[in-house]
């Protein structure tokens, strides 16, 4: 078994889980609410900035030059993809650039992109690595998940097909072979810590789903 697969394993409950959430299960049948996916988009947008962040930062620590090459063409695509955000989805379902510049970001979000930016920038390559796994592999595998039992005529079948797509799925295999190469590399120490951290963003993985499904924002005075 490689590394990336003993990730996988290791948290093989939690991803049934993410894919059990209400979220994925009314995003596969058709019925999930406008104003959930509206509010999952908008929180999706400000993360894919973040996220292009962390992979430029990861990019830059990279021990190789195609280490340096991957993540960067990854964090372009990250942006490339927020900005299509603006330009579709959100056009179509009702959402104007001043509603999102107007929008924080939820805990949920908040703490995700903070938790992959300080990883980035404070851990070693490795480990900054397997935090930026879970969003392309767990993301991959549930639109292929969805894809597969997406109801006909779906109103949300576009967003499904990006997740589903074959590129995506090529970036995913690609990020799993340098995270492999990273942990047959490592001390055990390390391979620990990139446990670690696989974990911890499978599992905000899961809470990014789960706060869109209860437009979960920040509360009272906290606000």
């Amino acid at each position: 078994m490689s590394f990336s697969q003993s990730l996988w394993q290791a948290n093989q409950d939690l991803f049934r889980s993410t894919l059990e959430l209400p979220f994925n299960r009314e995003l596969a049948a058709g019925t999930l609410s406008q104003e959930r996916f509206r509010h999952y988009m908008i929180q999706d947008a400000h993360y894919l900035v973040a996220y292009g962040r962390a992979l430029a930062v990861t990019a830059a620590k990279s021990d190789n030059a195609e280490g340096v090459v991957q993540f960067a063409n990854a964090a372009n695509e990250a942006v490339v993809v927020e900005r299509s955000l603006h330009g579709g989805f959100m056009r179509d379902f009702g959402v104007t650039s001043e509603q999102f510049a107007a929008t924080p970001l939820t805990p949920a979000c908040h703490h995700y992109t903070h938790f992959l930016l300080a990883t980035a920038w404070t851990s070693p390559y490795p480990v900054a690595v397997a935090a930026l796994l879970p969003c392309f592999w767990i993301y991959a595998e549930v639109g292929r998940d969805i894809h597969a039992r997406s109801a006909s005529d779906n109103p949300y079948q576009a967003w499904v097909d990006t997740y589903a797509s074959e590129e995506f799925h090529a970036a995913v295999r690609g990020v799993r072979a340098t995270v492999d190469r990273l942990a047959d590399e490592a001390t055990e120490a390390t391979r620990a810590a990139m446990h670690a951290a696989y974990r911890d963003a499978a599992r905000l993985e899961w809470l990014f789903w789960d706060s869109a499904y209860r437009l979960d924002e920040w509360q009272g005075a906290l606000k």
